[in-house]
């Protein structure tokens, strides 16, 4: 088991999993909802954002069991629509806040290996032992931020997508996209498991990797 590569993967998800929760947190206060923030989430510890169940136990249970496709998400952040001046509208730009972060931490990391690029592939000739972490983290920084940013823009609850896709809904297309928010949860796991998820994902890379060197 290769527990480096692990680590720098459970490390760069924990960041990137905390700046999004925290930017989530950011743009409610922002906006007017103290809420999260008084929760102590207004944070990139992530400690205060981690889920037992569903950041935990949850992926740890499909690790274990062999699972093909492996789930988990942080705790959601309070949001007080009652403190919004506009609540459909802010509300959508909170969520909104969540993918955009990540889609910042991707960019950035495109712009570090762009940088980066010629003295990682010397370090690396030379047998350096900092340039292979130093490629795996920035490489699992740029895919892990993709994937997040990418995946929570589905419109499918509790996916932030299915916020922002509700701000421009009303009447019955929104009484209608209402009745599918209990069913989100299990049409996102057949997504998953059917490879159909994929389908966003990929292009969003295929595009971001004609911006590597």
């Amino acid at each position: 088991m290769d527990y480096q590569f692990i680590g720098i993967q459970i490390a760069v998800l924990l960041f990137a999993l905390s700046f999004h929760e925290m930017a989530h947190a950011w743009a409610a206060n922002k906006l007017g909802d103290p809420t999260a923030r008084d929760a102590g989430r207004l944070t990139m510890n992530p400690i205060v954002h981690i889920d037992p169940i569903m950041t935990i136990l949850f992926p740890a249970m499909l690790i274990l069991i062999g699972s093909p496709v492996i789930f988990g998400a942080a705790k959601p952040v309070p949001v007080n629509t009652n403190n919004l001046e506009h609540p459909k509208r802010d509300y959508m730009w909170i969520a909104a806040a969540g993918p955009i972060s990540n889609v910042i931490l991707a960019t950035i990391t495109i712009i570090v290996l762009n940088l980066v690029w010629q003295p990682l592939q010397v370090g690396a000739a030379m047998g350096e032992a900092w340039a292979g972490p130093t490629f795996l983290f920035l490489q699992m920084s740029l895919y892990i931020n993709l994937v997040l940013a990418t995946f929570n823009m589905i419109p499918l609850y509790p996916l932030d997508g299915s916020w922002i896709l509700s701000r421009f809904l009303s009447g019955s297309a929104a009484i209608a996209y209402a009745k599918l928010r209990p069913y989100g949860f299990i049409i996102l796991i057949v997504l998953m498991y059917t490879g159909v998820l994929w389908r966003f994902i990929n292009p969003v890379m295929g595009f971001a990797g004609m911006f590597l060197p």
